[in-house]
């Protein structure tokens, strides 16, 4: 059952140095928050999967906490490159890091194996692009009943996934609506999860569109308004443009991305 919990003691007692972690959320709703407590924390040596790796995979990518990033698309959404995952990849800075990438349906097909309790799924992609053949974790195999070339990606089950909605009740039950991403998908293929929110309720009431993730699949849940910024949450927050235009220059050099790092992760100035 889910445990309400401040963010530092659930970063503290869900995510461990060596897990694999999957960060989710899909333009909006991104778990900022807890993602800058994980490297405040200093945990490290993490996998980290993450459907479309951006500002929060840039910051955990450049203060040295991933070993490996499981993916299929990165960059500062608007704006361009991520440098510091550019400079991990490229010149081993701060430390050397694997990658697995696949496309958005082959890590999302991975998800929904997980948490489906099969030991792969089965889809049609990947054709035509270098990825099979490169990526490990891509196979091509024949469908048995009319001999088609499909490919195959095995389950993801994450230790822990981590993301932020918009509401939970007092039980922990937790609501998402507008871009729904594949939280549910990350949470129910996941050993623990956490999920951060903009507000604890008495009562949901359930919006169109919306999903409710049940208490009994909720390790932590923690109260957190704002807590995907710069990212928005959909009926609470707007997403800060200007913040992803000043990461361009932040993160463009060691140098300023650790300036960054020292007076906001550290000193924990709002910036």
């Amino acid at each position: 059952m889910a445990q309400l919990m401040e963010l530092d003691q659930a970063v503290s007692e869900l995510i461990h140095a060596g897990d694999t972690v999957a960060m989710e959320g899909f333009t909006h709703l991104i778990p900022h928050a807890a993602a800058q407590e994980t490297i405040r924390q200093g945990i490290g040596d993490l996998v980290l999967a993450r459907l479309t790796p951006d500002l929060l995979s840039d910051q955990m990518i450049g203060a040295g906490c991933v070993a490996k990033l499981i993916f299929s698309w990165g960059g500062n959404p608007g704006v361009g490159s991520l440098h510091r995952f550019r400079d991990a990849i490229e010149n081993g800075w701060p430390r050397p890091m694997e990658i697995e990438e696949h496309s958005h349906a082959g890590l999302t097909n991975r998800y929904v194996a997980g948490a489906s309790s099969l030991p792969f799924a089965i889809l049609r992609g990947y054709a035509g692009t270098s990825l099979l053949g490169k990526t490990a974790n891509i196979k091509s195999v024949e469908c048995p009943f009319t001999g088609e070339q499909l490919a195959a990606v095995p389950a993801l089950n994450p230790d822990v996934a981590v993301v932020h909605a918009q509401q939970a009740d007092s039980a922990g039950n937790v609501h998402i609506w507008g871009i729904t991403g594949v939280q549910k998908e990350a949470i129910l293929s996941s050993r623990r999860s956490l999920v951060t929110v903009e507000e604890i309720v008495d009562h949901i009431d359930l919006r169109p569109g919306g999903i409710v993730i049940p208490s009994w699949v909720v390790t932590a849940f923690v109260h957190a308004p704002g807590g995907a910024h710069p990212s928005y949450a959909a009926g609470y927050s707007e997403r800060d443009n200007q913040y992803y235009s000043d990461w361009e220059a932040i993160s463009r050099s060691r140098e300023g991305f650790k300036q960054w790092l020292d007076e906001v992760i550290y000193k924990g100035e709002r910036r």
